[in-house]
């Protein structure tokens, strides 16, 4: 998996390509844990992203719980396997998508 980020301020944006799984969602958690202190938007990415694992979830539910307490976060360009993941698992329900 790759990260792009752009960070200005309290705005951080991160794209992800790949397969966000056991092996790289630590590297996701990681550089989220640096990031966050201070971000009050947080938009993750998802247009080059082609599987998301529970680990992944994992990390986006943590993400999404410190975010909920300091601003907001939103997932951008939900291809359709992501999104049924999503909806099966039931964070269509927890999450911002757009």
């Amino acid at each position: 998996m790759e990260i792009t980020k752009t960070v200005q301020e309290n705005f951080a944006n991160l794209s992800l390509t790949g397969r966000l799984d056991t092996i790289t969602a630590p590297e996701l958690e990681s550089e989220l844990k640096e990031l966050l202190p201070g971000v009050k938007e947080l938009v993750l990415d998802f247009e080059k992203l082609e599987y998301i694992s529970s680990a992944g979830l994992r990390v986006l539910l943590s993400a999404q719980k410190i975010m909920s307490k300091q601003g907001e976060m939103r997932i951008t360009h939900v291809n359709e396997t992501i999104m049924e993941i999503f909806e099966v698992t039931g964070f269509s329900d927890i999450l911002t998508i757009q």
